[in-house]
């Protein structure tokens, strides 16, 4: 007997009928719906787990390849030294550029470099020496600024540091947008120069400090190493108004999610012209 012949037997009045028939069928939408749900949360998770377990391998990957000084696009790697990539520039007096990540002294020295550029021809590159670890800051820019500035929390000297190479990378940006409406032969790019014991860690050197270099050893740089990518963005024929780019051993690599916000770099820029002027009191009103 079919499903509609045993509603008919069971129910007499045709409204009765109906909202049998109404119930049943709204019932079983029900559950092809929250089988639908199940389905899509299962596909979802399962897509966020390979997602993940790829990014392990992609980072695995990545510092194999940085262990080993495999050679990316640009045909350097991490091992590459100073010395190496500047070989193929045979005047490097007719190159103009300077290695900085100051906001002040790169404005102040911008007229200067765009006038020169004009009148000798020869393109001005600006390079702003960042960090890896940019990418360890999360949240809101200015408002870390000023609790800082302020004293309205406690100093934590990472969070700062990642804080000041996220301020490179979105200057960097910002910057690149500028003189391109300006129509500069001048373009400026960001690196991350590379793990190199240097006395950053100054206030902090002792037993624990020395261990945990010794047993990095293999990550670290020797200095001409770690001005390779600086050296490289600086000269290299290839980077011919490339601009706005982030640089790690000596190829273009990726910045953060922050890092490539357009509407955080122009905030910053705007506090950071304020923080310079005779009004730097009201960046944080």
């Amino acid at each position: 007997m079919s499903r509609l012949q045993s509603l008919k037997r069971n129910h007499a009045c045709p409204f009765s009928l109906a909202r049998s028939l109404f119930s049943s069928t709204r019932s079983r939408s029900q559950e092809r719906r929250n089988k639908s749900t199940q389905k899509k949360y299962v596909l979802l998770k399962t897509g966020h787990r390979r997602k993940r377990s790829m990014s392990y391998s992609a980072e695995m990957l990545e510092t194999v390849k940085y262990m080993i000084g495999s050679i990316g696009p640009s045909g350097y790697g991490s091992k590459s030294t100073a010395e190496q990539v500047t070989e193929c520039c045979a005047d490097l007096s007719s190159v103009t550029a300077i290695i900085t990540g100051h906001f002040l002294l790169t404005k102040l020295l911008l007229k200067k470099m765009t006038e020169t550029a004009r009148a000798t021809g020869v393109q001005g590159r600006i390079v702003n020496v960042s960090s890896s670890i940019h990418g360890w800051f999360s949240g809101d820019v200015i408002r870390d600024l000023g609790m800082i500035t302020r004293n309205k929390c406690g100093y934590d000297a990472t969070r700062a540091y990642a804080l000041s190479k996220l301020a490179n990378v979105l200057h960097t940006k910002e910057l690149a947008q500028r003189l391109k409406e300006m129509e500069a032969n001048v373009t400026v790019n960001c690196v991350h120069p590379g793990i190199v014991r240097t006395r950053l860690t100054r206030d902090r050197e002792g037993f624990i400090t020395d261990l945990v270099f010794f047993l990095a050893s293999k990550l670290l740089k020797r200095i001409p190493q770690a001005a390779a990518t600086s050296c490289y963005v600086a000269t290299h024929p290839r980077l011919l108004n490339v601009s706005g780019k982030y640089f790690a051993d000596c190829n273009e690599a990726s910045t953060s999610k922050l890092g490539s916000n357009s509407f955080e770099a122009a905030r910053l820029w705007s506090a950071s012209e304020l923080m310079v002027s005779r009004y730097s009191e009201a960046v944080f009103d």
